[in-house]
C-alpha cells in the first residue's frame, strides 16, 4: 500500500506544479495597436511639370533643404511682363513729377502716375514670388516618407509632391475597454512592445477620447457594455525605434508585476 500512496503523492505533486506553472505562464497580453504619423505634405501653388527631385524616400531633411523644381517658363514670361509694365509705370511718374515742379502738370496726374506705379511694384514682387515657388523647400526636419510625383510628371494645384514626417508627429494609438478607462490620465506612461523591437519602449498618453467607439452606437444591454471601448493615443519615448504601420502592445503600467509586488509578498 505503499507504494501506491507514494505514487499518488508524486502525481498530485506534479500536477500542482503544472497548474502553477500554468497560472505564472498566463501573460497580461495588454492593449492591441499600431504606430500611425501625422505626415506634413508639401505642395506648389501652381501646377507645374516636375524638372527635378532633390530627394529620395528614406532620406532625412532639415528646414530649408531643397526638395524638386517645377518648371517655371510662365512664370519667368510673367515676371518679364511685369518688369517691362514697372519700367513704364516708373517714366510716366518721372515725367509727371517734372511737369508738376515746373507747374506744367497738375497735382492729379503725378497722383495717378504715383498709383500706377505702386501697382506695377506689386505686380513685379507677386511675379518673383511665384517663380521663386516653383521651387520646394523642407518646411520641417524628419524623413521623407513618399514620394507622389517623379521628374517629367504634371503635379496639379496644391496636390503634395511628396510627405515629409517628423519625428514628433508619431504617434500610437490603441483601444481600451470601458473599465480600464479610470486607470488612464494625459500625461501616463505606458509600456511598448512590438516584433523585434527594444525592451525598454515607453509612451506617453496625450489623447483619451471622451465617447466609445461601438455599434449600435445608442442601444445596448448591460452585458453589451462590456464592449465598449475608447480611443487612446500616446507619443514614443522613442520614435526612431517604431515605423509607422507596425502593429505594437500596450501596457498600462511600465513597470513588470514582480516590480510592483511588495517585498513582504515576495519572501
Amino acid at each position: 500500500m505503499t507504494a501506491p500512496r507514494t505514487r499518488l503523492r508524486i502525481l498530485a505533486a506534479l500536477a500542482l506544479v503544472t497548474m502553477l506553472a500554468g497560472c505564472n505562464d498566463r501573460r497580461d497580453p495588454g492593449f492591441q495597436g499600431w504606430v500611425e504619423a501625422d505626415m506634413i505634405f508639401v505642395s506648389p501653388d501652381e501646377f507645374g511639370r516636375v524638372t527635378r527631385l532633390d530627394v529620395r524616400e528614406g532620406d532625412e531633411v532639415k528646414v530649408g533643404d531643397p526638395l524638386y523644381s517645377l518648371d517655371d517658363d510662365m512664370q519667368h514670361a510673367d515676371l518679364n511682363q511685369n518688369n517691362a509694365t514697372l519700367a513704364n509705370a516708373k517714366q510716366t511718374y518721372d515725367r509727371a513729377a517734372s511737369l508738376r515742379e515746373t507747374g506744367a502738370g497738375t497735382q492729379a496726374t503725378l497722383d495717378a502716375a504715383v498709383s500706377g506705379l505702386r501697382v506695377a511694384e506689386a505686380h513685379v514682387v507677386t511675379s518673383q514670388t511665384r517663380l521663386a515657388r516653383r521651387k520646394g523647400f523642407a518646411p520641417v526636419a524628419g524623413a521623407v516618407q513618399q514620394i507622389y510625383f517623379r521628374e517629367g510628371e504634371t503635379v496639379p494645384a496644391e496636390r503634395p509632391v511628396l510627405s515629409i514626417m517628423p519625428p514628433g508627429n508619431m504617434k500610437l494609438r490603441f483601444f481600451v475597454p470601458e473599465t480600464e478607462l479610470p486607470k488612464l490620465a494625459i500625461g501616463d506612461e505606458v509600456r511598448v512592445t512590438c516584433d523585434n523591437c527594444a525592451a525598454d519602449l515607453t509612451a506617453k498618453i496625450y489623447f483619451i477620447a471622451t465617447s466609445a467607439e461601438y455599434t449600435p452606437p445608442v442601444i445596448y444591454s448591460l452585458d453589451e457594455r462590456d464592449k465598449l471601448v475608447y480611443l487612446i493615443q500616446a507619443r514614443p519615448a522613442r520614435p526612431d525605434s517604431l515605423r509607422v504601420g507596425q502593429p505594437i502592445s500596450v501596457y498600462l503600467n511600465p513597470k513588470t508585476l514582480a516590480d510592483k509586488t511588495p517585498v513582504a509578498e515576495q519572501r
